[in-house]
């Protein structure tokens, strides 16, 4: 049996004790290694598990239930009641098998960066390199593909096409031996930090902006909803034109949302949007992240909001210090990935406001990522949020309390005031929960 195989059966049996964990418990898995191209992946699950449903391995979860669990393409915002109740030894599997589905969904454009971590084929970033460096990567067998100076950020980055035929890991190597005081990384890709990104046909959400603080928002594009009919938002692109999605409509929807009983936590701030998926969850780039700060930045914004997720990366890192330094405030989800996954960014980075979620019993999600450091919680689960076009969705994950957060640092306009809110939680919650009146429960806006 494989790896891939391996893991999808080890999947379903945790599922299975997940399933009864209150009588049982739950038991630590194994990590299972999950090869650098999975590019079987599916066909593995059909082979390994067969159709339907294993009920002797588990208690009714499916072979669909976990294809559904890793596909980085469908449209849910909240995950399945299995993968809330699961092990974090599961819930870390997981996510390998989520990237490794998201490379072989995009083979001609995604390859792994030799740590499990999706970034852009064949492509390096230089971060403001230097004449002498960049021509020791050029006699090295790099091109110089794109050369980006912005005179927002004061940052230049550099895309260099690798040697043909050679992979980003083997490349980056290579291209610090030949230029060894250069700053490089990946262009790595980055995730929506809670449920999945999906495009919509609804048209893009607009309004002049005007009034109330500016709040930034680092996500995929905002849909038009009658919660958002009155809000001020201006939108643009950074891989594509902007695209509504069902991520990005229901965290605009959590900061400047206005319907009735459904109330956003920053009603009356203009809202600035930078869409770096343009509908493709393939395309969160770090090149399109710091070029949606920059957007932003030049705005002067008080905060940018930031539901995503990704590794450790030079440039991102690079444009948000920028920002810290001019006292623009970011503030970032966790992710949900349980507290076996690593430190995820820019939740990770010094300076950067790390905010996971509770519950309606002020419990903190149990599968809420680690964060080099936790800063603060806010309601993430048993709550709704505006979907594109019309109607409300339950939400649940980390993407979903951050909002909440930069929406009440803008409208108090001070740390020590969100310090001096927050309250006493259950679990790891950082320095108290914020916005803690700030959940619309579904009933109120009659969602079952």
């Amino acid at each position: 049996m494989s790896n891939v195989c391996r893991l999808i059966a080890i999947l379903l049996i945790a599922a299975s004790g997940a399933a009864s964990a209150q009588i049982l418990g739950q038991l630590p898995l194994p990590s299972v290694s999950v090869p650098v191209d999975s590019g079987t992946l599916g066909r593995t699950i059909d082979s390994a598990l067969g159709p339907g449903t294993v009920e002797s391995v588990t208690s009714g979860v499916t072979r669909a239930d976990v294809e559904r669990a890793i596909d980085p393409s469908l449209a849910r915002l909240a995950s399945d009641r299995w993968v809330q109740t699961a092990t974090p030894a599961t819930l870390l599997d997981l996510r390998r098998l989520r990237l490794a589905e998201l490379i072989k969904d995009n083979r001609a454009t995604l390859e792994m960066d030799g740590t499990g971590n999706p970034a852009r084929r064949g492509h390096l970033l230089a971060i403001s390199p230097s004449g002498p460096n960049l021509a020791g990567a050029i006699r090295a067998g790099f091109a110089v593909r794109a050369d980006d100076q912005d005179r927002i950020l004061g940052l230049r980055l550099v895309t260099l096409a690798v040697p043909r035929g050679m992979s980003i890991a083997k490349a980056l190597i290579l291209l610090r031996r030949a230029a060894p005081r250069i700053d490089a990384d990946f262009d790595h890709i980055f995730e929506p930090a809670g449920g999945t990104l999906a495009a919509s046909a609804a048209a893009l959400a607009a309004g002049p902006v005007g009034g109330g603080p500016v709040i930034g928002m680092i996500d995929g594009g905002v849909g038009q909803s009658p919660a958002l009919a009155s809000a001020s938002i201006e939108q643009r692109g950074f891989s594509g034109s902007a695209q509504a999605t069902g991520h990005g409509t229901a965290v605009a929807s959590l900061i400047v949302g206005s319907d009735g009983k459904f109330a956003g936590a920053a009603r009356g701030a203009s809202l600035l949007v930078g869409d770096v998926f343009g509908g493709n969850p393939a395309t969160g780039s770090a090149t399109s992240i710091v070029q949606a700060m920059s957007w932003i930045a030049a705005r002067r914004p008080a905060v940018i909001n930031i539901s995503l997720i990704g590794p450790r990366n030079a440039a991102v890192e690079r444009a948000v210090a920028i920002l810290l330094a001019r006292g623009i405030r970011v503030v970032a989800a966790v992710g949900n990935d349980g507290p076996a996954a690593p430190p995820l960014y820019p939740a990770s980075q010094p300076g950067v406001i790390a905010v996971t979620g509770v519950d309606a019993t002020n419990r903190a999600l149990a599968e809420a990522g680690r964060s080099a450091h936790l800063d603060y919680a806010a309601p993430g689960a048993d709550m709704v949020a505006a979907l594109p076009g019309r109607g409300y969705a339950r939400v649940r994950g980390t993407s979903f309390a951050a909002p909440l957060v930069a929406s009440r640092l803008a409208m108090t306009g001070s740390i020590v005031r969100l310090d001096e809110e927050a309250a006493k939680g259950r679990g790891r919650v950082g320095r108290g929960i914020i916005c803690a009146a700030c959940r619309t429960a579904p009933k109120q806006v009659g969602v079952r």
